[in-house]
């Protein structure tokens, strides 16, 4: 069921808005993810070259967490604020639903 606001072209507009803006916090949160993560493993490198590899933990539990807002997002979006002709083209999937 769907409301009102869903169905005008500005509440389809905010959707629209709202899954880029998810889509470029994804993005960003890959970003941290691999930023730390190496970090992480450097620091294995040069503390423990060969021993155990303790980052493993992180990667794979932190990994988890994208692969859900991952699929909460759908794909990713680079830019902070999303361009009119991302909007459009959300605006057009939404309208063929």
């Amino acid at each position: 069921m769907t409301t009102d606001t869903e169905t005008t072209g500005s509440g389809r507009r905010e959707i629209a808005i709202g899954r880029l803006r998810k889509r470029g916090e994804f993005s960003k949160h890959v970003a941290v993810y691999a930023v730390f993560n190496l970090m992480l493993g450097l620091i294995w490198l040069f503390t423990t070259p060969g021993g155990f590899y303790w980052p493993m933990f992180p990667l794979l539990i932190w990994g988890v967490g994208i692969v859900f807002h991952a699929l909460d997002a759908f794909s990713t979006v680079f830019s902070a604020t999303p361009s009119e002709e991302q909007i459009q083209g959300e605006i057009g999937r939404l309208t063929r639903r």
